[in-house]
């Protein structure tokens, strides 16, 4: 059976298009996504829900997908530490092929079904920890084997899939499936499917994080103070907290590190 992200565009000639129609045709598609996004929400939820448990007993999160699938789950992995303050192996993406693939394609490393088990033993897995494989298609054998592999390891699985029925979501204690349809370059999965990825990893990290008590009101108390901008918006933190004045403010957050050590020193 042919998968929807597989089936021909709704649109064609696509090269007799002029570039104001391509960017428009292209825009109606993406509009479509965070409406399938919606439709996935019980399911999102109950990944967020298992994955916090998880995490608070001392669990990690991995993501494991390959192509612009595994892309995402290591930009999404490598965002939590600068914006949670957590600890860099607390959420782990890996890509197959190894991360000389988030640059240049390596070819037919998403066909083997035993390496993502491999790369996983790497980081010493766990059934304290909680896997989710990544895959637009449903069908990546490097992800159906990891899933398999962690399944008999008893390990807690999910998946973000953008096709239904499919093997990797069969695979998935707790699968995401949101189904964005035909691209408007057919088969070109970085678009439409590419986003819907990338809006259900902003949700899951994000509402895990807050779960574990990383952010305070609307903000990022934990964030790493990395570059000047993130100094900059610590302190107005700080300030905003405290009453300080600038000056007293970026003093205080650069002694203790933290918008939430520097408020909580002031507080005692």
């Amino acid at each position: 059976m042919e998968s929807t992200t597989e089936k021909s565009s709704h649109y064609n000639n696509l090269e007799q298009m002029s570039v104001k129609e391509i960017l428009r045709d292209i825009n109606h598609e993406d509009q479509t996504v965070p409406l399938a996004v919606e439709k996935a929400l019980p399911q999102i939820e109950k990944l967020v829900t298992i994955t916090a448990e998880k995490m608070k007993n001392g669990g990690r999160l991995f993501y494991i997908g390959a192509g612009t699938s595994g892309r995402l789950g290591v930009v999404d992995a490598s965002e939590c530490p600068p914006t949670f303050g957590v600890p860099f192996d607390r959420v782990v993406g890996i890509i197959a092929g190894g991360d000389g693939a988030i640059r240049k394609a390596v070819e037919f490393a998403e066909d083997n079904m035993e390496q993502a088990w491999k790369d996983l033993l790497e980081y010493r897995i766990n059934d304290k920890d909680v896997l989710v494989g990544i895959a637009a298609s449903g069908t990546t054998p490097y992800v159906i084997g990891g899933l398999k592999m962690a399944s008999e390891h008893h390990i807690t699985t999910g998946c973000i899939v953008c096709n239904s029925g499919s093997p990797v979501a069969a695979g998935a204690k707790y699968p995401v499936e949101v189904i964005t349809g035909p691209e408007f370059l057919t088969g070109s999965t970085r678009m439409k499917a590419g986003t819907a990825q990338k809006l259900v990893l902003n949700m899951l990290s994000t509402a895990v994080m807050i779960q574990m008590g990383f952010v305070k009101g609307n903000k990022m108390v934990d964030m790493q103070l990395t570059n000047n901008k993130l100094v900059d918006r610590g302190t107005r933190m700080v300030m905003n907290e405290t009453g300080l004045d600038e000056q007293t403010a970026a003093a205080l957050l650069k002694e203790y590190g933290s918008v939430r050590k520097a408020v909580e020193a002031y507080g005692k």
